[in-house]
């Protein structure tokens, strides 16, 4: 197999790494080319011994890995107890891996991102993928990711930002034999590997899509002509009793991010939160900048709406390739697991569900990345789910 995992929840951090080394090795028959590691904040005080021993044990091309508040593993999402989960993968034809380390640093130009890899300067989006984790406190991500859509366009950059710690220095990077407290770490990864993505944001849109007709920063001030509350106002006679519970609990935009599609569906919406309305004005507030000319529609979010948007996304990549994945990997929101579902390993089990028993990975973030019409965004609330052919 091409691809292999395995998680541990020995709360001794030498043993939980040897077994998932034992076990992700046997599966794996070969030296790996790409190792991933991630573990919950009860070892995080190993990081350093923990890179060291997966550096010596494993030997791979390219190690990198973080700190999680929950570690998802195969089938299972361990939360609140210790977990360590080992991914690997091994490819028969070459691909080529650029790791590299990203920090914030105040240069005679200003503060600048530092250790781009060389290898973005001729990377074809075709072929090309970028695997980031970073730290939530001292990586400006939003920073990054517009400056890869912007010089590298459908370039795309998935991962998730380490989570599990409370301040800068608390949440841990993995990359080859050591563990640095700031920054991102990633891999830049070009050649023949199919790589696929897909991001669920967990919300069903209600009502029907509008275009914004005036507004500033992240305030709508007219949807269609109207301000945004009275297009509320209209929608919630339209609503269901179970959708009007959903409005009252959260309420969220789509904003499309391809506008010259003739219809939009699911993955053609960012999701973002409204933050707040004026009584007085009827302007409403959201987590983003909006623009004249934008399409929105307004989206709700529960277990069962997650639950479905996951499966469907996972659907819809199914029935449109014909390869299935042979590995995953899962970035998904500390928010949801038990915090939102009523049984454990929800998103974990839902992909092997959907996609087949495959070694899959990945932790619980403080935001995930992925693309969503073709631009680079950091999600909330979301599961980011990586597919390798």
């Amino acid at each position: 197999m091409p691809f292999s995992a395995a998680i541990s929840t020995a709360g001794d951090s030498t043993r939980a790494v040897d077994e998932v080394c034992t076990r992700a090795l046997a599966e794996l028959q070969g030296t790996p080319d790409l190792a991933l590691a991630f573990f919950s904040a009860h070892h995080a005080d190993e990081a350093d011994a923990i890179a060291q021993a997966l550096q010596q044990r494993l030997s791979p091309r390219c190690l990198m890995g973080c700190s999680g508040e929950a570690i998802v593993g195969n089938d299972q999402e361990i939360e609140h107890n210790p977990a360590v989960s080992l991914w690997l993968a091994r490819w028969s034809q070459p691909v080529d891996m650029e790791p590299f380390h990203l920090i914030l640093e105040q240069t005679s130009d200003g503060v600048s991102i530092l250790g781009w890899p060389d290898g973005l300067m001729t990377a074809n989006p075709d072929n090309s993928a970028i695997l980031l984790l970073a730290d939530p406190f001292t990586f400006p991500i939003d920073v990054f990711l517009e400056q890869m859509n912007e010089d590298h366009p459908k370039l795309r950059v998935m991962g998730g930002m380490a989570s599990g710690g409370h301040g800068p220095g608390e949440s841990r990077l993995l990359q080859k034999d050591q563990s640095p407290i700031e920054g991102a770490v990633g891999v830049l990864l070009q050649g023949p590997l199919q790589v696929r993505s897909i991001v669920s944001q967990g919300c069903r849109p209600i009502g029907q899509h509008m275009v914004i007709t005036k507004g500033r920063e992240n305030i709508i001030e007219e949807l269609g002509g109207q301000p945004p509350l009275v297009r509320l106002q209209q929608l919630w006679k339209e609503l269901s009793p179970r959708d009007q519970q959903l409005f009252q609990q959260g309420l969220h935009i789509g904003r499309v991010i391809n506008e010259y599609k003739a219809e939009f569906q699911r993955g053609d919406f960012l999701v973002r939160n409204v933050l707040g309305l004026d009584r007085e004005t009827g302007a409403l507030a959201m987590t983003d900048r909006v623009r004249v000319g934008q399409t929105i529609q307004f989206h709700v979010r529960d277990a069962e709406t997650a639950d479905e948007d996951l499966r469907a996304l996972l659907q819809i990549d199914r029935e449109a390739n014909k390869a299935r994945p042979g590995g995953a990997l899962v970035f998904t929101c500390n928010g949801r697991g038990t915090r939102l579902f009523a049984a454990p390993h929800h998103d974990a089990r839902a992909v092997r569900q959907e996609m087949g028993v495959l070694p899959l990975a990945g932790f619980f973030a403080q935001g995930e990345l992925g693309p969503v019409g073709g631009q680079n965004f950091i999600h909330g609330f979301t599961a980011s789910v990586v597919l390798f052919e």
